[in-house]
């Protein structure tokens, strides 16, 4: 953490475990605000009342494989698709990070983008992770960090923050531009 977070005030515009722990890692306190609040007040003469030296950091993952976008499996089907797509061969996620300074509407952007190669996926494993119910929730059903998970990723190129669903670097330069 290059900042002197006392200065400010961070919002986490994201329900995501995996976009906390990160910025926890980061370095930085911050309150969390689910995504829909944040469409909300975004419109509302309330957000800036409160918005005294507060910067909101909002993102959103996109897996892509094969040339089309997968955003969170509607379906536990979909989900299976996905991932035994994946089995014995490569995604690209794509990461976007936006912090606005709610004092100011300054506001500064960017996004990161990593590949995942993996090993075959066995059914089983498949089947595991579906049942758990997670995959229904991140981009392209794909959660890295997951124990079931990583003994088949071959290789990251690129950053795992940015595959978990905040790259650190980017987040740390859009919040410096954005003071």
């Amino acid at each position: 953490m290059s900042t002197n977070s006392s200065a400010f005030t961070i919002i986490l515009g994201s329900s995501s475990m995996a976009r906390r722990q990160i910025l926890t890692e980061m370095g930085y306190e911050f309150t969390i605000m689910a995504d829909a609040i944040v469409s909300r007040l975004k419109s509302t003469a309330q957000f800036e009342v409160e918005a005294h030296s507060t910067l909101l950091i909002t993102a959103d993952t996109v897996v892509v494989y094969e040339g089309i976008i997968r955003e969170k499996p509607s379906s536990k089907e979909e989900a299976r698709e996905f991932i035994k797509g994946y089995s014995g061969g490569q995604a690209e996620v794509v990461g976007s990070v936006l912090v606005t300074n709610l004092k100011t509407g300054k506001r500064k952007g960017g996004w990161d983008r990593a590949e995942v190669y993996f090993y075959n996926i066995p059914d089983e494993v498949i089947d595991s992770l579906i049942n758990e119910g997670f995959t229904l929730n991140v981009a392209g059903g794909l959660m890295l960090e997951h124990p079931m998970t990583l003994p088949f990723v071959e290789a990251v190129v690129g950053t795992t923050d940015t595959v978990m669903g905040l790259p650190k670097a980017l987040t740390e330069k859009c919040i410096l531009e954005a003071l």
